[in-house]
């Protein structure tokens, strides 16, 4: 029977032996299955894997003695491992499992098909439709592949459920052949495929057609010069041998190529991210599989073998290039990304020849020299450590926007300087010796020809900047070398003939010669064709074409990171079309806006010196220069705006197009609104049946009937709809009158639209459920794909990752209030924002407490008297139960749980697909409810079979076996609400002996696991082991990868754990999955001929659908938020995904899993640098080939944050996220590939509106330093004034003329307040398209009102610092944003420690700048700029609920001034000096040594910043700020005062006052380490608080100092008091500079705990854990305490400014109500009560209010003395100092 048989052992019925010979197909002939059975022992495979015989695996796992992570894995036997022969696989190792399962094939091999006696497991896969192989031929050949490479039993169970549910899945639409033959194409050998497209790109058509005669490794590497041509030619002969050979396979052997991939990506682990590593793994294996060798084979291999060859090598070389083994603990390493090889570097080893090449294995031989069959066996034998390099290097640099961004840059200088050098004619004008002037045309052209140089020199440096983020050692060099051949090239032609024309024209007196012409002309169309070629051609296509070249060189770059999906020809058309607007209407605005105003200024301030003004040390230079500086200055600020005109335009046009496309797509409010709900049933009938297919036995009202009241009452049970509601809504049956018959009459709902007063008959105004039931209706109003029969949908599965975010609220959070600043139950909070639903949640509950009172016998009504039943129901509308019975107390739990951001709420929202599936089902085959006539139960069964065919829910609980009891609980009661939910987790079990490492398994339960008795949880269905612990990245894209084995069907919709879905919606989802476009898939074999048209279009590899942000009504905040989520999700999104610019950015979408799979998953995970993880999902996509669309019909629902702090947390996150993409290679390949209009899209989509953000806030700056610098000019000297009429006054002589740039200023200011303004445009254009005009000039005046605009201004700084600091120190980490409520205050303090560094700091410069602009240059445009800068500083608290409460306001001083001062005497986490370490350790990093202090946690892993960077942003920066405010200080200076005498040297006077206090501080703080060096040993011990003391004083003496130089300063200035806030702008700048260098420069690393700061305080250094450091460590704290103490006082001034600012609003009565009316949007009435407290806390805070509002009064007093006395009195103070008189 079986001749080929060659173990001796083999007795008939063991089906391992029977695959000895080739691949053959089995054919049984009818007596041997008589006579036995193969299938016996079917169960042998669902044991688990630790059980079985432990006679030969456990030798395999521990067989190099004690467990070196780092040693080779296998040490003890040089012998091939696959060589050595092991105990034939008799029946003894092998035998029946311990697990008792019983022996029916449902139970172990379908997923527990349901409950038992259920139908075939998978319908579509039977034998009655011609099935290529049978469900037990597709067993037998996972068991075989299983035994040939070792691949974990469960792995494999698990594999083939996968592949039978996707099979079924796809024959339900097609012919099972059919599907089998697609399923290949997809995976292996189809034209979209990526293992075929990889075969090409990497060249291995030619390693396996050369065959291993000649060796073909060094066959290629010899190969370089002459077989170029042939090569090109057999690329196409090569692919047809593909086709041919694809098209000639067996269906046997397709399904063994899948089984194959499909066994070797289920156990891959991290190597899933890794997609063409994974190829190449899958071919060795394959190659391996088809020799001789191994189909000799008899014996199977280990369980597990290829888990340890093959993967934990991969695996740990991943590991280890982030973390390293500290103590027997695994510690981050401290690297960034430029010194990582990441999962991108090591995958793109595999994309060239030359990479494979570089694998060796550990004899020194190549992989590549071995014949391509031998190649897996060797696997555990490559030393992958010298294989991988980095291929390219994410360096933290601003370099990456050059490169990535050339074309921005090159277009907006160039274009800047056309314009702007053509307009300033008096800077290159020719001065002839008669002093007349000359201009000169030849000239002129000449110069604005520049414009190509400077865009040929952005190019040169993009190129280089190019050169160090890739490395020199790859074939790319040679093209950017040749490019920059090229660039030198064109650079002298544009700027050379200037240098002759110049030279030729000043020594022509007057007359041009025509060759100086001609050469001008003929410069500038050189430099204008110049300008054009680098504006639009993609750098990566210029001289050597990596996008489009013909060479085999290029194939894989272009492959991998160029297939960009074409785009229909109208679609292009609209790209090109709106970017020709935009650059269009900006280029016409910019020049007569901008450069045309611009005109005048210049013409006036070229030639202007100023005259009789002298210095001590420059003489006359600086100062007669002063407007030169000016004009510099202005120059660089008409830079910064033409940049930010473009993103203006640009916001316009895109949502002209947006909302011209919703029209195309008939969205709008405007078709009217009774046709959209009285044509609705219609078109649920035609959009959400799938009438095509049914046969029509009944009315279509009957079938409409039955989905709409389904709809509605699925809202009556979410609490949204009261009864009364219902019953208007709902279809009834009525006698029809005659012979008794039954008709159905619509609900009044549909039939009486034509009034407008309808609304409130049917539900709540402005309700949840209107909102669902318009977006429902309005939705079907767009044409959308046809839905397939349930039977034929594909099935999908819907993937939550879950970390530790609430799962069910319990009684205590909603019913206790958080802490004292809360002021409310959570419980509270949502009755006020839900009433209406509160209302018929208690309704619905009293029902129930009578039943169950009448059903329990006690009588509700106990009483007769009215008062009485009304009493009772006070705790019904209090918290909603009487008895605080579970069953009760849980609907409370469950009502706000639902409206909360829970776990709960997300899965019985999604849940709600299976309720849409079934109830599909049972109305579009209505035989099926016949056939089981009245038994429910059956239908109700055969209702869930189809729902779990087709829809699987897995939620990835990463932390599951960690849980605590609660926790546990609510994951149980989640399993029990839902049986078919499925939780994925990781498993861990301790590692078998000492010293190794635990072992790490995947698990899947679900509701229908079985409990194991004696651990109480349940049993796994599957349990895959793992090569070590997955979470190497920011979490949640592991925790996505680890679980992802376990999805099921074609497609996957990945959900947040904070989303929520609607019974309505989900009845879309097979008009959403059509959308993929592979429904009608032809009957023609994709492997017939390439190219052919139906398998030719781009596959779609996501759907993106809108989210609807249900916290939108909470408040402004709230609103904003959604308002963003809503242009940016909609609006935007609606029309790039049209003009193909749209990516993926989280979590309604829906992705093509198969495609998404074989090219890296659904997201990336290098940790930080794919910190968006999903955005990366969607680049990747995009840059293979994949479209990406979006559909306007269907909605989910997601929860967004919306304190003010955790709103920033979530901008910070979206920051430091963008910061961590401009470093990636996505976005290089993006940049450098895309032709121009696609890169417009992406850039100004993407990146752009980030940028924009950063120029915004320079524009800010840029701004101020010009207008200190104009004002300096202006208080100066004099200004010339004009009459009516034109002339200039008379008496005005040796008068400067400024009065055109004080024009151009004012269109400054109109530019920059547009360029805020043009933000709330889109939001207010989509209310009035989506919901009328009243509704959108209601909401934007609510905006207003609730001053959004300052939110604006403050939230476009966050961004930027965000940014900027990420490209600068890095430290990108997931901050988990926050899901909280609103309503908590809090204090200042921690709002000052948050925001100071990114804003208030800022602010504060930038505010005393402006007070000096103020008094130098007064203008009403200005108004708005205090505004904004105002913004910058007050924000946070403006935002801060109950911040005017003025109770809280003085507890608040009390606890500012605490934290301000404690953390001296001993450690305090929550205390300046913690802060100001913290933010110090950004620059220096920490030591290496971790000393295990409790203070170790606070900073998490940031490595110390690299150099280069540092020096831009933290040394040039500060100090050419304070040198520009130095040189408008000297100006101001160098006039003779009021008394004719000229000052004294200014330079000296600022030197005093600048470096003063920091020699003050110096001394102070001298004497006080002598005294607590000497007294500090014997007081500590006795007396705790010494160090406070000591602390106490040094701080005062610094204030005290620090006040004092500036009273001194206002003094020598004679009390003129414009001249003093200049000079303190000039002494901030200079301290602020001398502090980041001192910084930057002269400290070494933090250690990581605070003991230096209290060793200097108490003078005890011993004891403190500094080791050897203790002698240093003194003289580097004494630096760092000079700089905190100046910081620490320049915080207390601050502080109190800012409170300062802050204290008017409390002085008015009712500000809290009128400020909570503002944040909350609720009436007075219904605001929250305050806090109640007990007597004694009373007590205590009238106690703290009366000190502490005396000690705010005296500091005020205090302030108010040191400004008005002086400027009162100063006519009186005058001192006879000669000291004085000489600074």
């Amino acid at each position: 029977m079986y001749p080929q048989s060659s173990s001796p052992t083999a007795d008939h019925a063991d089906p391992f032996t029977s695959t000895a010979g080739g691949p053959r197909r089995y054919v049984y002939s009818d007596n041997d299955s008589d006579n036995v059975d193969p299938y016996g022992r079917r169960d042998t495979y669902a044991s688990d894997s630790s059980n079985n015989g432990l006679n030969d695996t456990d030798r395999y796992y521990d067989h190099n003695g004690n467990y070196d992570p780092y040693a080779q894995p296998d040490t003890d036997s040089d012998i091939d491992i696959y060589g050595q022969r092991y105990p034939p696989a008799s029946s003894e190792s092998l035998g029946p499992s311990k697990m008792g399962v019983s022996d029916s094939n449902a139970t172990t091999w379908a997923e527990y098909a349901g409950p038992p006696g259920a139908r075939e497991a998978y319908p579509a896969w039977s034998a009655e439709r011609q099935i290529p192989l049978s469900k037990e031929e597709i067993e037998d050949i996972f068991l075989d592949l299983t035994q040939k490479f070792g691949f974990q039993r469960d792995s494999m169970r698990n594999m083939f459920d996968f592949l039978m549910q996707l099979l079924d899945s796809r024959a339900s639409r097609m012919s099972p052949n059919q599907a089998l033959l697609t399923l290949h194409a997809d995976y292996i050998g189809g034209e979209h495929a990526n293992y075929r497209k990889w075969y090409f790109a990497a060249q291995l058509d030619l390693d396996d057609a050369v065959g291993h005669v000649q060796n073909p490794g060094l066959q290629r590497l010899n190969r370089r010069a002459g077989a170029r041509s042939s090569n090109e030619k057999s690329l196409a002969t090569a692919m047809e041998r593909w086709r041919q050979a694809m098209n000639n396979m067996s269906q046997y052997d397709r399904l063994r190529q899948i089984a194959l991939y499909l066994l070797c990506w289920g156990e891959a682990a991290q190597v899933r991210f890794v997609p063409e590593c994974l190829c190449f793994i899958f071919k060795c294996a394959d190659d391996y599989y088809r020799s001789p060798e191994c189909q000799n084979r008899v014996d199977p291999v280990p369980e597990g073998l290829y888990l340890k060859s093959v993967i934990k090598p991969l695996y740990r070389f991943i590991r280890d290039q982030g973390y390293e083994v500290v103590d027997g603990r695994f510690v981050r390493r401290e690297r960034d990304h430029a010194d990582i090889i990441g999962y991108d570097d090591v995958n793109q080893l595999f994309w060239y020849p030359e990479g494979i090449a570089r694998i060796i294995l550990t004899d020194k031989t190549r992989l590549v020299d071995l014949p391509p069959p031998h190649r897996f066996m060797k696997f555990h034998s490559i030393d992958w450590n010298r294989a991988f390099f980095k291929t390219y290097y994410e360096k933290r640099s601003f370099g990456h926007l050059l490169v990535n961004f050339n074309r921005i840059w090159v277009i907006h200088i160039s274009l800047y300087w056309f314009y702007t050098a053509f307009n300033s004619p008096k800077v290159y004008q020719i001065t002839l010796p008669l002093n007349k002037v000359y201009n000169s045309p030849a000239l002129s052209w000449s110069v604005t020809a520049l414009g190509g140089a400077v865009a040929t020199i952005i190019m040169i440096a993009a190129t280089l900047a190019e050169f160090s983020y890739i490395p020199t050692t790859w074939n790319n060099t040679s093209h950017l070398s040749r490019r920059l051949l090229f660039l030198f090239i064109t650079l002298g032609l544009t700027c050379g003939p200037t240098f002759y024309i110049a030279i030729a024209e000043s020594n022509s007196n007057g007359t041009t010669s025509s060759l100086a012409l001609i050469l001008g002309i003929v410069q500038f169309f050189i430099s204008v064709v110049a300008t054009l070629l680098f504006a639009t051609m993609p750098s990566g296509r210029m001289f050597g074409d990596r996008v489009a070249g013909k060479s085999r060189k290029y194939l894989a770059s272009q492959t991998f990171t160029a297939s960009y999906p074409e785009l229909h020809t109208k679609a292009r058309l609209g790209s090109i079309a709106l970017w020709a607007l935009v650059f269009g209407c900006k280029a016409t605005e910019s020049y007569f806006f901008l450069t045309l105003s611009f005109r005048d200024p210049i013409a006036v301030m070229v030639g202007m010196k100023i005259q009789g003004c002298s210095d001590k040390y420059f003489g006359s230079s600086l100062c007669t220069n002063q407007a030169a500086f000016t004009l510099a200055i202005m120059y660089v600020m008409d830079l910064v705006l033409f940049f930010l005109d473009t993103f203006l335009w640009y916001i316009i046009w895109n949502t002209v197009f947006s909302i011209a496309r919703s029209f195309i797509l008939g969205l709008s409010i405007w078709t009217p609104w009774k046709d959209i709900y009285t044509r609705l049933p219609k078109r649920i009938y035609a959009k959400l049946l799938a009438t095509r297919d049914m046969e029509v036995k009944y009315k279509p009202k009957v079938l409409v009937s039955q989905i709409w009241n389904a709809i509605i009452i699925s809202m009556y049970r979410e609490h949204l709809l009261s009864i009364e509601h219902v019953q208007k809504l709902l279809y009834h049956q009525v006698d029809s009158g005659h012979d008794g018959k039954r008709s159905l009459r619509a609900p009044p709902f549909f039939i009486s639209q034509s009034d407008k007063g309808f609304k409130g008959e049917f539900f709540p105004a402005g309700s949840e459920a209107e909102r669902r039931i318009s977006f429902f209706a309005q939705s079907l109003t767009t044409a959308v794909p046809e839905p397939l029969p349930v039977d034929a949908m594909p099935a999908f599965t819907v993937l939550t990752p879950h970390y530790s975010e609430k799962i069910l609220l319990s009684l205590r959070e909603i019913i206790r209030e958080e802490d004292q600043n809360t002021r409310v139950t959570l419980l509270e909070y949502l009755k006020q924002l839900h009433p209406v639903e509160w209302d018929n949640f208690v309704k619905d509950t009293k029902i129930l407490a009578e039943e169950s009172a009448m059903f329990n016998g006690t009588s509700p009504f106990g009483t007769d008297e009215k008062g009485q039943s009304k009493m009772d129901d006070l705790p019904f509308y209090c918290i909603g139960f009487k008895s605080a019975a579970p069953e009760f107390t849980l609907r409370t739990r469950i009502w706000a749980s639902l409206r909360a951001q829970t776990l709960y709420r997300t899965v019985s929202g999604m849940m709600n697909y299976a309720k849409a599936i079934k109830l599909l089902y049972r109305v579009e085959n209505p035989e099926v409810v016949q056939q089981f006539g009245g038994n429910t139960d059956k239908l109700e069964r055969e209702l869930e079979r189809m729902a779990r065919r087709k829809f699987k829910f897995v939620v990835s609980m990463q932390r599951y076996s960690k849980f605590n009891k609660e926790e546990h609980e609510n994951a149980e009661f989640l399993l029990r609400a839902y049986p078919d939910l499925q939780i994925a987790y990781l498993d861990e079990e301790p590692p078998r002996k000492e010293g190794g490492e635990s072992r790490l398994f995947s698990a899947l339960i679900d509701g229908h696991s079985e409990f194991i008795p004696e651990s109480g949880r349940r049993r796994p269905n599957f349990r895959i082991e793992l090569p070590g612990n997955p979470i190497l990245g920011d979490g949640k894209s592991d925790n996505q990868n680890h679980a992802i084995v376990f999805y099921r069907g074609e497609y996957l919709q990945l959900i947040d754990a904070n989303q929520d879905n609607y019974l309505e919606e989900c009845l879309k989802i097979r008009n959403i999955l059509g959308e993929f476009e592979e429904y009608s898939v032809s009957t023609q074999s994709p492997y017939a001929q390439y190219g052919h048209k139906e398998f030719k279009k781009s596959p779609v590899a996501i759907v993106g659908a809108r989210e609807y942000i249900f916290s939108e009504n909470i408040g402004i905040l709230g609103d904003l938020a959604a308002g963003k989520e809503q242009t940016f999700g909609t609006l935007s999104a609606r029309a790039w995904a049209w003009i193909g610019g749209k990516l993926h950015y989280g979590h309604p979408d829906f992705l093509n899993a198969l495609y998404m799979n074989t090219r890296g998953g659904v997201s990336k995970a290098q940790k930080g640098l794919h910190l968006n993880e999903d955005i990366y999902a969607g680049m990747n996509a995009f840059g293979r080939g994949g479209r990406i669309k979006h559909t306007e019909y269907y909605q989910c629902g997601k929860g967004r944050d919306l304190g003010f702090g955790t709103i920033l947390n979530f901008q910070t996150k979206i920051g430091t996220g963008m910061g961590e993409q401009m470093l990636s290679r996505e976005y290089y390949y993006l940049g450098t590939q895309l032709p121009i209009d696609r890169f417009l899209t992406f850039y100004y989509g993407h990146p752009g509106f980030h940028i924009n953000n950063m120029l915004v806030i320079l524009a800010v700056q840029c701004f101020i330093v010009t207008m200190v610098f104009l004002g300096t000019l202006n208080s100066s000297i004099s200004v010339c004034q004009y009459s009516s009429s034109g002339t200039v006054l008379p008496g005005m002589d040796g008068c400067y003329n400024l009065t055109p740039v004080f024009d151009w200023i004012h269109r400054c200011i109109i530019s920059i307040f547009l360029v805020f303004m043009i933000a709330f445009l889109p939001l207010f254009i989509q209310e009035l398209v989506e919901r009328g005009t009243g509704r959108a000039i209601i909401r934007l005046g609510k905006q207003f009102m609730s001053l959004s605009p300052v939110f604006e201004v403050f939230s476009t700084q966050i961004y930027t610092h965000s940014i900027i600091s990420n490209l600068t120190f890095g430290g990108a980490r997931y901050i988990a944003t926050g899901r909280g409520f609103a309503t908590t205050r809090i204090s200042f303090s921690i709002l000052f420690s948050r925001f100071a560094g990114p804003s208030i700091y800022l602010g504060m410069r930038t505010l005393i700048s402006l007070l000096y602009v103020t008094m130098a240059l007064w203008t009403p445009y200005i108004i708005y700029f205090w505004f904004s800068i105002l913004a910058l500083c007050v924000a946070p608290f403006l935002f801060n609920p109950h911040q005017f409460a003025f109770a809280d306001f003085v507890i608040d001083y009390r606890e500012f001034l605490r934290w301000m001062s404690r953390g001296n005497s001993r450690s305090h986490n929550n205390s300046w000096i913690g802060y100001c370490r913290l933010s110090r350790t950004m620059i220096t990093g920490y030591k290496k040594k971790k000393l295990g202090l409790p203070s170790d946690k606070m900073s998490g892993d940031v490595p110390r910043a690299g150099w280069r960077a540092v020096m831009f942003s933290e040394v040039v920066f500060p100090i050419v700020m304070a040198v520009l405010f130095t040189i408008a200080y000297i100006f101001v200076k160098s006039f003779p005062d009021s008394t004719g005498k000229i000052p004294p040297n200014p330079l000296i006077r600022i030197a005093i006052i600048s470096l003063g206090p920091i020699v003050w501080n110096a001394a102070v703080l001298l004497v006080q380490f002598i005294i607590s060096i000497f007294l500090g040993p014997m007081m500590d011990p006795t007396f705790p608080k010494f160090g406070s003391v000591m602390a106490t004083t040094a701080h005062f003496f610094g204030v005290v100092g620090m006040l004092s130089f500036f009273e001194f300063l206002w003094f020598l200035e004679a009390w003129n008091a414009s001249h003093a806030v200049l000079g303190i702008i000039a002494v901030i700048a200079i301290q602020r500079a001398v502090h980041k260098v001192l910084i930057a420069v002269f400290l070494s690393r933090e250690f990581k705990h605070d003991e230096t700061n209290r060793a200097w305080w108490t003078g005890r250094w011993y004891g403190r854990g500094l080791g050897s450091h203790v002698m240093s460590q003194p003289a580097r704290e004494f630096i760092v305490k000079i700089i905190e103490l100046s910081l620490w006082s320049s915080d207390l001034l601050i502080g109190h400014f800012l409170l300062f600012m802050l204290t008017p609003p409390i002085l008015f009565p009712y500000a809290d109500r009128l400020h909570a009316m503002l944040l909350f949007w609720l009436r007075p009435s219904k605001q929250i009560r305050a806090p109640l407290y007990s007597l004694k806390q009373k007590k205590k805070r009238r106690w703290i209010i009366i000190k502490y509002g005396i000690v705010y009064v005296i500091v005020i007093v205090i302030f108010t003395a040191l400004l008005v006395l002086p400027a009162v009195f100063r006519n009186r103070i005058q001192f006879n100092c000669t000291l004085c008189n000489n600074l």
